[in-house]
């Protein structure tokens, strides 16, 4: 599908691209990199070059305006190029996709106070929606929710418990999910709060998230009734303004690390030689590198399939699915190639592709696994061919 991109979009893009590879790819071996993320000193740094460059929060007009899917995928793949990217320009998870939410759904009252200042990138965010498995709780499946909210007066009181919570630590705005007797709920709060009481960090493979995932206890948390996203009972309607957005904003940015593990691993291919000639020339190492171009291309093309079908207004449930599990699936490949096309060099540290292995790898499981997207789908396989 031909597509014409705004002027604004094109240079946005193009400038996003420059600040990436110049200004913020040096970070990646900044000692502010921890194993539970880099640090808020190093994050706030990199966002005010990113302010003084007139590129902060790339993907919304100045006016407050969203640019359309297709156009967030040529600004968020140039984010994607470096893991510390979509940090320094705001375009970050869980960050984006709460902004996308409550600019849909919130009042204008939440907009004010909790929306302004994450466009304006003056804060982080946290989602609170996956709890424990060992109690059962909500995960890949969130109508498990354990997590219980009631209304007491003019606020509600909410008590659970919840896991894996990425970049709650230094985070200001949360968004916490909750089951009344109505259903599934949703509530803005301020963080860090006495009543959400940090448990610990999990040690996980990734460690690109400020703050690492963590887990918390929730003890009658109360907010204000004003602070509930919209109304009770129906946070799961909401849910889905926010998925697939989310969901394909994760490709975009996955996208461009993909492509930038393939840059390395094409430097090094064209430079190392063994057995008498250079890498590439190699079949064996350049059969890998040519699948990376193929696997990259069907990634750019689901991610503009996809991008297209959210920008007619459609919500894109089953696109979204399709995309999800394609692009974390061939990226993965492309990450684990590069890995191997660089041999020891490919799981140390001298370079990125080892980190964008790992940071890749987690993608098949994030926003829902590979084997919860593909059951969905075969669920509606099944129910069109014995419709009727």
């Amino acid at each position: 599908m031909s597509q014409v991109f705004s002027e604004y979009a094109v240079d946005m893009a193009a400038k996003v691209e420059a600040f990436v590879r110049d200004i913020v790819i040096p970070y990646e071996k900044d000692d502010r990199r921890t194993s539970h993320g880099p640090k808020e000193e190093m994050i706030e740094e990199m966002k005010e070059k990113a302010r003084a460059a007139g590129i902060l929060t790339p993907h919304i007009r100045p006016d407050g305006t969203h640019l359309t899917q297709r156009e967030t995928a040529l600004v968020l793949k140039k984010s994607g190029l470096s893991i510390l990217g979509p940090l320094a320009v705001n375009t970050a998870a869980p960050d984006e996709g709460n902004m996308f939410l409550l600019g849909k759904v919130g009042s204008p009252e939440i907009k004010d106070r909790f929306l302004r200042p994450l466009v304006e990138g003056r804060c982080r965010s946290a989602f609170f929606m996956t709890e424990p498995a060992e109690e059962n709780g909500a995960g890949s499946d969130p109508s498990m929710m354990i997590t219980t909210c009631y209304r007491d007066g003019d606020e509600w009181v909410i008590n659970g418990r919840k896991k894996f919570i990425s970049g709650a630590l230094g985070a200001k705005v949360g968004i916490v999910m909750a089951k009344s007797e109505d259903g599934a709920c949703m509530f803005l709060v301020d963080l860090p709060n006495p009543a959400i009481k940090f448990e610990r960090l999990l040690d996980t493979m990734d460690d690109s998230v400020p703050g690492g995932h963590a887990e918390f206890t929730i003890t009658n948390l109360r907010v204000p009734a004003k602070f509930m996203l919209g109304e009770s009972g129906k946070a799961f309607r909401y849910a889905q303004v926010r998925l697939s957005p989310a969901r394909l904003s994760h490709c975009m940015r996955w996208y461009g690390a993909g492509l930038r593990a393939h840059e390395i691993a094409t430097d090094y291919a064209c430079k190392r030689k063994a057995f008498g000639k250079l890498l590439i020339e190699h079949e064996g190492v350049g059969f890998m590198l040519a699948e990376n171009m193929i696997d990259l291309k069907i990634c750019e093309t689901m991610i503009d399939w996809c991008a297209d079908t959210l920008d007619t207004g459609d919500l894109g449930i089953t696109e979204s699915s399709i995309t999800k599990v394609a692009v974390s699936e061939a990226l993965s490949r492309v990450a684990d190639r590069c890995v191997q096309v660089m041999g020891g060099n490919g799981v140390t540290r001298e370079t990125m592709v080892e980190a964008f292995y790992r940071e890749i790898r987690q993608f098949r499981i994030y926003d829902g696994p590979t084997e919860v997207h593909k059951w969905s789908l075969a669920k509606q396989i099944q129910k069109a061919a014995t419709k009727g």
